[in-house]
């Protein structure tokens, strides 16, 4: 979706490049690899959600979660970068009840989630992102 170079562009101005993108707003989340426990940053669509910060899953509706969502998963402690602002953060996938609501905010600012919910037969899942 977005690639080494936006990201590069990204980190490298604290966002003044790369934040905003097509119309939305891209932060970078930093994972642990579940297997290789190198530290991963993904450039990702976010929205905040009261005090927290919300991420899609959705890997353009493919059938498998991506790697970053697997990683978050075995160990929830990231650290997402919003502009210049660093900051630890723990993740967890949003409940049943908390999704609708959640979906359909992150679904305003990028419309073809819901698009890539027809290409898969797994529930894509909202990340809920809490500063520590």
């Amino acid at each position: 979706m977005f690639g080494k170079e936006h990201l590069e562009r990204y980190l490298a101005t604290d966002g003044e490049e790369g934040y905003e993108w097509r119309g939305t707003t891209i932060a970078i989340l930093t994972t642990t690899g579940r297997k290789s426990g190198e530290k991963r940053s993904t450039p990702l669509i976010y929205q905040e959600y009261g005090d927290a910060y919300l991420l899609v899953a959705s890997q353009g509706g493919a059938d498998d979660h991506p790697l970053w969502y697997k990683n978050l998963v075995a160990d929830p402690e990231v650290e997402l970068q919003i502009k210049g602002d660093r900051f630890k953060a723990r993740a967890r996938t949003a409940t049943p009840e908390e999704r609708p609501g959640m979906w359909q905010t992150m679904t305003a600012v990028w419309p073809d989630y819901d698009v890539y919910t027809t290409r898969t037969s797994r529930v894509i899942p909202v990340v809920v992102l809490e500063r520590v």
